[in-house]
């Protein structure tokens, strides 16, 4: 997988899942702006090991064409794994039509879970929460394990 360093964190992988919400008429451009947002700039330097969606979604050709130029996978989340997810975002019209607040951060946190981005005994959490692109067809959101947001504040404290 092209995006984080692939090594393995005790059964799983390294990184960092972006989530993403949308609209069926959002362009590769929305997505790409959504997760730009959401990531503090180019996406290409979050170390980012997949994207993640709600599985009615997760063929969408605009997906599938950012997942590509990233060199990523897509996951597709199941309606029960995303409602299983406690979102900071809670948009009513959203959790009626997918059962979670917010499908970027709920599929974030969703997908970082399945791929095992923490070492067992450890928890993922939103390294960056729901970000919108500026036409308001897409969001994204990125979670991360707990240890690696550690590492990664540390690193920013230092320099």
């Amino acid at each position: 997988m092209s995006g984080g360093d692939g090594k393995a964190a005790a059964g799983g992988v390294s990184g960092a899942v972006a989530g993403l919400g949308f609209r069926r008429a959002a362009s590769v451009a929305s997505l790409r702006a959504a997760l730009a947002a959401a990531a503090g700039g180019a996406p290409e330097a979050a170390g980012l090991v997949a994207l993640a969606t709600v599985a009615a979604k997760a063929e969408a050709p605009a997906l599938r064409a950012l997942a590509a130029a990233l060199g990523l996978p897509v996951l597709a989340i199941s309606p029960a794994a995303l409602a299983a997810q406690d979102t900071p975002t809670r948009s009513a019209r959203v959790a009626a039509l997918h059962g979670a607040g917010s499908v970027a951060e709920a599929a974030a946190l969703a997908g970082a879970a399945a791929l095992g981005v923490a070492a067992p005994g450890r928890r993922t959490r939103l390294r960056s929460p729901r970000a919108a692109s500026p036409d308001g067809m897409a969001t994204a959101a990125i979670a991360a394990a707990i240890a690696a947001l550690d590492d990664a504040e540390q690193e920013g404290s230092t320099q």
